[in-house]
């Protein structure tokens, strides 16, 4: 029976090791999603803040951007980059509301994280029920969630990002923005990834943009330098979204 006893115990030692790796790897993970996510810049926020065009609603899901004016017929759900405040990207979307009569979402995903985020897109959609078609979209990371959401979605909107899985078979009206100072999401890894997407994707690389000026956090570690204002980059943005939309019909 002390036999017994005996053999068992390195099993345990064991089992109680790989446990303790387990608990440490989960609070790392959970430790290091809070640690240094990107915060969004004020003034930009502050000025969408002010636009009385915009109606702003905010839920734990999501962020809406939404015409004052009334209910818009097409949306986007745009899910933020790694680490990155999702209301960095209020700015940068908000030509698409006052110009394109767009309703935005920008989601929160969970643990800063798209890659964590399990949630499908009508999770978001719900937050503007009165909206009757949806693109889904997002920059860095984000974009790689979105190319998973995109076969329940009318259409894909990239920013400095690249799709992980196979579209390069469906019909999906899809747009992919690129930096040509982007120093993440390279347009060299855009061009090799090319092949996820739809034959008759649209690819546009914005001269002087980089990974960050697709939102308003500030510089990021690993990026180029750019040399596009902000305007430029956000006029790019709504022109090329609103030549997306109209291809809807």
């Amino acid at each position: 029976m002390t036999s017994k006893t005996h053999r068992r115990h390195p099993w345990r030692w064991v089992f109680g090791i790989l446990g303790a790796i387990i608990v440490a790897a989960v609070v790392g993970v959970l430790v290091w999603s809070q640690v240094g996510v990107m915060g969004a810049e004020p003034e930009p926020l502050a000025a969408v803040r002010a636009d009385e065009r915009i109606a702003i609603s905010d839920d734990s899901a999501g962020i809406v951007l939404a015409p004052a004016s009334g209910t818009s017929a097409t949306g986007l759900v745009f899910i933020p980059g790694a680490k990155v405040d999702p209301w960095a990207y209020a700015s940068i979307l908000s030509g698409l509301v006052t110009d394109d009569e767009l309703t935005v979402v920008i989601t929160k995903p969970w643990l800063n994280l798209a890659f964590f985020d399990p949630r499908g897109l009508s999770t978001f959609t719900a937050l503007a029920p009165g909206v009757d078609r949806w693109l889904v979209g997002g920059h860095s990371l984000g974009g790689v969630r979105a190319c998973q959401l995109a076969p329940d979605a009318a259409g894909l909107v990239l920013f400095g990002s690249y799709c992980a899985n196979d579209l390069s078979g469906s019909s999906l009206p899809t747009l992919s923005l690129a930096g040509s100072e982007d120093g993440l999401s390279t347009p060299q890894k855009i061009a090799d990834a090319r092949h996820n997407l739809p034959g008759d994707a649209v690819i546009v690389t914005i001269p002087g943009a980089s990974h960050a000026s697709f939102g308003d956090y500030g510089a990021q570690p690993g990026d180029g330098t750019p040399t596009a204002r902000d305007a430029d980059v956000a006029a790019v943005v709504v022109r090329q979204v609103g030549d997306l939309v109209g291809t809807l019909g």
